[in-house]
């Protein structure tokens, strides 16, 4: 028992990750209709931007106050992204809108070889280390195995993650249910053109749109790099297809789908690489997400698409 509940505490801090991720994928995705794969690369450049930040302001301008160095990494990292995301969307994207629809997919596969390949050039193919900063935690209880003794521990780390997520969630479900922006982009996702007519800016809102998905992708870079010290130009690629696997099981378009599907990957990976084999918990997660489509082809939360005639 105290082996599962650990496990289930590290499949749902791997999954809030995902999460996070899958949240920027499903916004573009419901608005637009398409998959930004360049998004996983979204999410390397924050975490390198944030390593990159942390070590300028404690080695170089002397910062020590822990708290007050993450904040200022975190906002850092989201501005640049953000800026990233806008930037992408105007250039890249934007104007292939009213292109078939292989055209935003295809550029959109062509940033992400851009990003990694930046970033492995100018900051090299090998792993970047950051020593643990936050550590310690509560040990919620202790058992015996055949093995020995086994603890359930729920680190600090483990709790910002889990607690920083749902606060994310719970906010921007209010900001997509309650504000003018929200309300933009629901009706951007039902019909742009009769959006546009209503008086609603588009352009603007999509825009916004892939600003606020690269800002969570900051947030999971971030998050990522603080549990577990390390990143290289490839995590991207490796997050991004699990965080789309994850939009996918949960019904892309939903936000709270998306957040359920990460979870859900995080569990399964975190339970098959603790009960089976660590190789195959990749395929797992896929085999599940096909099992699943089968029978329920819009995802556990999504909705059947209503084709406009």
């Amino acid at each position: 028992m105290e082996y599962l509940i650990q496990q289930l505490i590290n499949g749902l801090t791997l999954g809030s990750i995902y999460g996070l991720i899958a949240i920027g994928y499903t916004m573009v995705y419901g608005i637009i209709g398409m998959i930004n794969f360049a998004h996983g690369d979204v999410f390397m450049v924050g975490s390198f931007i944030a390593l990159a930040v942390f070590l300028i302001l404690t080695t170089v301008f002397g910062f020590t106050f822990l708290p007050i160095v993450l904040l200022l990494v975190l906002v850092v990292s989201m501005i640049f992204t953000s800026a990233w995301g806008w930037t992408v969307e105007r250039l890249a994207y934007r104007p292939l809108r009213g292109s078939f629809r292989l055209a935003p997919l295809i550029t959109a596969i062509g940033m992400s070889i851009v990003l990694q390949n930046f970033v492995q050039i100018t900051q090299g193919a090998r792993v970047k280390p950051l020593p643990p900063q936050i550590s310690g935690g509560v040990q919620l209880m202790e058992g015996s195995t055949v093995t020995g003794a086994i603890s359930v521990q729920l680190s600090y780390m483990q709790m910002i993650i889990i607690g920083l997520t749902f606060v994310l969630m719970v906010g921007f479900s209010l900001l997509i249910a309650k504000t003018p922006l929200g309300r933009a982009q629901r009706s951007c996702e039902q019909d742009q053109k009769m959006a546009a007519l209503l008086g609603v800016n588009v352009d603007r809102t999509i825009s916004l749109t892939f600003v606020m998905g690269a800002a969570l992708a900051a947030v999971a870079g971030m998050m990522f790099l603080l549990l577990y010290g390390v990143v290289d130009f490839y995590i991207g690629f490796l997050a991004g297809v699990k965080a789309f696997t994850a939009a996918v099981l949960g019904g892309i378009g939903s936000l709270p789908g998306a957040m359920l599907g990460g979870l859900l990957i995080g569990l399964i990976e975190t339970f098959w690489s603790g009960y089976f084999s660590v190789e195959y918990k990749d395929v797992a997660a896929f085999s599940i997400l096909a099992i699943v489509l089968i029978f329920m082809p819009s995802g556990l939360l999504g909705k059947p698409e209503v084709e406009k005639v």
